[in-house]
């Protein structure tokens, strides 16, 4: 095997992995796993401080950014209010809204996809960068808005949406059994 081509390989196999993962988990009942959860909502929400402090200085891309994460906020919203919680003798679960879930992971897909096809058929332009650009970690987002604000998206619904399922399994579980929450 070309040992250029491994690690281009290993990051798609990871990627779609990730991608695999993601998507069972929008269909059907899920149990609650705090730290999962929590973990998934910490990482994010520290990748979008980080994004956003690097991102001060550029308004096109601050407001790309926290607009994704305000329709992210948004949509997280509108799922928690049309997934189902439970709370049974074998614990806590939840079945989340499957379209609106399918519809944040159509845009990532979708314009990771766009991304990719962009950059792979233009791959020698990186190497012919103006001299300012590069060393730039934002220059790629420069270009494209599109795809911060899709990436702040993504932030705004994970962050909010497990955080929500946190909160709203919390309240049921002190709940009588067979009761189901108002």
């Amino acid at each position: 095997m070309n040992p250029h081509l491994l690690t281009p390989l290993l990051i798609t196999a990871l990627v779609l992995l990730g991608l695999y993962r993601r998507a069972r988990r929008i269909f059907g009942r899920q149990a609650v796993v705090p730290g999962r959860l929590y973990t998934t909502a910490g990482v994010l929400g520290v990748l979008g401080v980080l994004l956003l402090s690097g991102l001060w200085r550029d308004s096109t891309l601050l407001v790309a950014l926290l607009g994704g994460v305000l329709c992210g906020a948004v949509l997280a919203q509108i799922a928690l209010r049309y997934t189902h919680f439970e709370a049974t003798p074998q614990g806590r679960f939840y079945t989340p809204h499957a379209y609106i879930g399918l519809v944040v992971l159509a845009l990532f897909v979708g314009r990771l996809l766009f991304r990719f096809l962009t950059v792979y058929g233009s791959a020698r332009a990186p190497l012919q960068a103006p001299l300012q650009t590069r060393g730039d970690p934002l220059a790629f987002y420069r270009h494209s808005p599109l795809t911060l604000a899709i990436f702040g998206l993504l932030i705004g619904y994970y962050v909010l949406y497990n955080l929500g399922v946190l909160s709203r399994t919390r309240s049921i579980a002190e709940l009588p059994p067979g009761e189901t929450p108002t």
